[in-house]
């Protein structure tokens, strides 16, 4: 690896995800002001997060189907006329 291009402050920090109050702890250099006491007893610093793989609907098999049947019948009963 170059040296002098990585960040040098890696600490522990919390990452919440809002939308379901899911947390989980790991190494970090992100910036913040809030905190939050873990598990352990101690304080450490909170990064909230929007979405995680936990919430995510790739990961929790939630995803929207998308109506590619409705989509072709549209296509073909527009460009009917065209076919002829």
């Amino acid at each position: 690896m170059k040296k002098g291009i990585h960040p040098e402050k890696y600490r522990l920090v919390v990452f919440k995800d809002m939308s379901n109050e899911y947390s989980f702890i790991t190494k970090s250099t992100a910036e913040t002001k809030d905190t939050i006491v873990w598990e352990d007893g101690k304080e450490y610093p909170l990064v909230k997060i929007e979405i995680s793989n936990t919430s995510h609907p790739f990961y929790t098999g939630k995803m929207q189907l998308v109506d590619t049947a409705g989509r072709i019948d549209k296509f073909k009963t527009r460009y009917a006329k065209h076919s002829k």
